[in-house]
């Protein structure tokens, strides 16, 4: 890691820190000191959660070795396609991602990409190694902190949408993600029931 970029990050958080602690103080006016820390901080991302569907049932099946195999291979095959439309991964927790774009179309013809590749991959591979995918997606304005970390409603939904809601292959989305995805061509957004924390409404992505 670079001085350049643990500088960057070490003010990032120390500033918000700072702030934080000064929005403890009693009598403070937190209205203005929330204020500030939108105009720090705030800006508007496209924010991806993936991971992997039916991960813990083959751990169980498996054992540790094959849960560190399907991760070093997910993220072998996906990173280079991130970067390819433009996506920023911020961090890795266990089978997930998160990731950032400036550009919804871009997320989205990444998520088609990554299907893609997986199918592929898939296709030479026994049932136990194949990577199956899940994906949530979110957009607009949040709080990021350096290359370190992103809050905010929209990155709860899509975490929840990724991460808890989306079956095999899926690729959910927020409202927010619809409503500013026009001109995308060959894409239906099907409404689902599940609503998350942070979203109106939330949508299935079918790429025809």
């Amino acid at each position: 890691m670079s001085l350049r970029r643990v500088i960057s990050i070490s003010a990032s958080e120390d500033r918000l820190e700072k702030l934080i602690q000064k929005r403890l103080e009693p009598s403070v006016n937190k209205e203005e000191i929330d204020k500030r820390i939108w105009d720090l901080f705030g800006e508007v991302w496209c924010v991806m959660f993936t991971d992997l569907a039916g991960f813990s049932r083959r751990v169980a099946t498996y054992g540790i070795i094959h849960f560190l195999q399907t991760i070093y291979e997910s993220q072998r095959l996906l990173i280079p396609i991130i970067e390819d439309y433009d996506g920023i991964l911020l961090k890795t927790e266990g089978d997930s991602m998160l990731v950032i774009f400036r550009n919804i179309a871009k997320s989205l013809e990444c998520c088609k990409k990554m299907h893609q590749i997986l199918h592929d991959y898939n296709k030479t591979r026994p049932e136990e190694d194949h990577i199956v995918l899940c994906v949530g997606l979110g957009y607009g304005t949040i709080l990021r902190i350096g290359d370190e970390d992103v809050y905010g409603a929209q990155v709860n939904a899509a975490s929840k949408l990724g991460e808890d809601t989306a079956g095999p292959w899926e690729v959910l989305v927020t409202n927010s993600v619809k409503e500013n995805a026009d001109g995308i061509n060959n894409i239906i957004f099907e409404p689902i029931d599940v609503v998350p924390p942070g979203a109106k409404s939330a949508y299935k992505v079918i790429f025809k």
